[in-house]
Parts: structure tokens; C-alpha cells; sequence
């Protein structure tokens, strides 16, 4: 299972990055907000690389952005090959996601708790977090759904009272599991 959840994980993070990246993009159109260049600031803290008064260079950025989306995917594809699947475990893997980056800048130096932040740019970051989340979880699911019904969702199956039927686990499916 886990072999599986890592290669699977990569290729789910890495497409939640990249829908993450085109929302952004977006928005940015929309709102007029700049890049962000803290996802090169931590990576430059983190390996040692030059710092510089302005903008990193892009592809530090299009490096940690994309790799710790990859690195994070991993997570939601072992939750899914568990049995965590669907909107319910996309939301869970939101607050990873947050979390993850907020360890890192954090702990660099790079960023500041988000209940210091002005609220909306807050909101922009839960939203593309978000977005992120439930990309990688969609690719995620359908990958391990191809191995079949999870560990946790076999186990709904045969326990009275539960419901098989949520998630991307048809019941008769849950039936047969």
C-alpha cells in the first residue's frame, strides 16, 4: 500500500499544485495581488541558498511550491488507500495543508501566525489551501479507488449502523467489500 501511495501521492499533489498555481493566477487577475515569493524565502532558509533584498529567483518559488505539494500529496494518497475518501477527507487534509505551511514559514522566520494576518488576505490563503486540498484529494481517490475499497471503508461495510454508502465507495461495492 505504500508504494503505491507514494507514486500516487506525488502525481496527486503535483496536479493540486498546479490547479492550486491556475486559481491563483486567477485571482491575482482579479484582485491585483502580487506574487508571492514566500514559498522561495523558506526554501532559500531552509537549504542555505542566498537570500536577496527583492524577489527570489522564480525558480526557487516554482521549486518549493510545487515540491511541497508533491511531498504533502503523499499524506492525502495514504489517507485515501486507507479509506479516507471524498469531500470529508479533502476538508481534513485543508487544515494539513495549512498546517504544513505554516510550520515551515514559521519556523524560518518567513511568516507570522495567520491570526496576525489581515483577514482577507487570510481568506485568500484558506481558499487556495482549499483548492489545493481538494485537487489532490479527487486525484488521490480515483488512483487508490482502482486498488478498491479501502481498509476503513471494508470495515463500514460490516459494522451495522454504518454507512457504507458515503464517499466515493458505492454500496453495493460496500456490499462486496
Amino acid at each position: 500500500m505504500l508504494k503505491r501511495a507514494v507514486w500516487q501521492g506525488l502525481a496527486a499533489g503535483l496536479a493540486g499544485a498546479a490547479v492550486m498555481t491556475a486559481a491563483e493566477k486567477i485571482e491575482q487577475r482579479v484582485t491585483g495581488r502580487p506574487d508571492s515569493y514566500v514559498p522561495a524565502r523558506v526554501l532559500a532558509r531552509l537549504t542555505g541558498l542566498p537570500e536577496t533584498s527583492g524577489q527570489q529567483p522564480r525558480w526557487q518559488n516554482l521549486a518549493m511550491h510545487y515540491g511541497q505539494g508533491a511531498l504533502v500529496g503523499v499524506l492525502r494518497s495514504v489517507m485515501a488507500q486507507a479509506g479516507l475518501r471524498g469531500a470529508w477527507a479533502s476538508t481534513m487534509f485543508t487544515a494539513v495543508r495549512l498546517t504544513n505551511d505554516q510550520i515551515l514559514e514559521n519556523a524560518t522566520g518567513v511568516g507570522a501566525p495567520p491570526l496576525t494576518w489581515p483577514r482577507p488576505e487570510l481568506a485568500i490563503d484558506v481558499l487556495h489551501k482549499s483548492i489545493y486540498a481538494f485537487a489532490t484529494g479527487a486525484v488521490a481517490d480515483v488512483l487508490a479507488a482502482r486498488d478498491g475499497a479501502g481498509p476503513g471503508q471494508r470495515h463500514a461495510a460490516l459494522r451495522p449502523g454504518r454507512h457504507s454508502d458515503v464517499g466515493p465507495l458505492p454500496r453495493a461495492a460496500a456490499r462486496r467489500a
